[in-house]
């Protein structure tokens, strides 16, 4: 029995027992972890140039958009690679569901990224109205993975550095 009361579950128990420490790290921290703040940076920023063009009409906010959108795709294609790494090396990470649903979430906030970036050289000024609709689309991508991610540091300790004095 748990603290709860419930039975325990042979299966989250089976994968509770395994290894989360990251193999995919500088000096001990995850870079994963260390890398994802950049597309989601500018998966926002990018949100934030539309929605100035849109209220401004200024050419500026196109070119800052279309830096910012590729800019996101490309670090997302980095974090995404350090991310995918741990999820295939790493059995305690592999074996959690949340992180499965979090790279899903991921490779389609990526793609999506991608699909805004590709629409961005291509025609610049088809900004609006699938430009931003893609922007938005990416935002809600961003909260729907980092909620996930939120969930795997939160309530499974990955990509945590506890010292053995904690």
């Amino acid at each position: 029995m748990s603290e709860t009361g419930h039975p325990e579950n042979p299966v989250e128990a089976r994968i509770e027992g395994k290894d989360v420490r990251s193999t995919i790290a500088v000096a001990g921290h995850p870079l994963h972890a260390m890398s994802v703040h950049f597309p989601i940076a500018l998966v926002i920023a990018t949100l934030g140039t539309d929605i100035f063009y849109w209220w401004s009409g200024d050419p500026f906010w196109l070119r800052v958009g279309l830096w910012s959108a590729g800019a996101a795709f490309a670090t997302g294609i980095a974090a995404g690679l350090a991310g995918t790494a741990e999820l295939l090396l790493v059995a305690g990470i592999r074996g959690r569901v949340a992180s499965w649903a979090h790279g899903v979430a991921a490779m389609t906030l990526i793609s999506v990224a991608g699909l805004n970036w590709a629409l961005r050289l291509a025609t610049p000024d088809a900004v609006l109205p699938h430009g931003i609709l893609l922007s938005l689309l990416a935002a809600g991508l961003t909260g729907l993975a980092g909620w996930h991610g939120g969930k795997l540091i939160f309530h499974h300790g990955i990509g945590l550095m506890v010292s053995p004095k904690d």
